[in-house]
């Protein structure tokens, strides 16, 4: 099975719009700190295996500091993510590099209690 691949994107008037390469109409979530957001559409796009796929940006989402938003498959693999950077300025901060991680590892904590579900 392939995974889904997130090939380009932008964020414009408060909509991330991205687009995605798979076989098939991707089945995705998008996620903010743990909590799954609204509102992920995708449709086919002009060529064969491409998907146009956009999100609303939850105004709650923005806040002071690196905020970011992972796109990933139900069985958490991550194949995207949109980070927004507000408020005071976090340049060569730490920070900014702890939020990423944390992210990462929640997507391993969730595929791992997948894994151990299944098993």
């Amino acid at each position: 099975m392939s995974y889904p691949a997130l090939t380009q994107s932008r964020l414009y008037a408060g909509i991330w719009e991205f687009s995605v390469t798979c076989d098939t109409a991707p089945e995705l979530v998008a996620s903010h700190e743990g909590q799954v957001l609204p509102d992920l559409r995708c449709s086919a796009g002009p060529d064969a295996g491409t998907w146009r796929c956009s999100l609303p940006v939850p105004s709650a989402v923005l806040s002071d500091g690196l905020q970011t938003i992972v796109i990933r498959t139900p069985d958490a693999i991550s194949i995207g993510s949109l980070a927004i950077l507000s408020g005071e300025a976090l340049a060569d901060d730490i920070r900014a590099e702890i939020t990423l991680l944390r992210n990462e590892l929640d997507l391993l904590k969730a595929a791992f209690r997948q894994q151990h579900r299944a098993n």
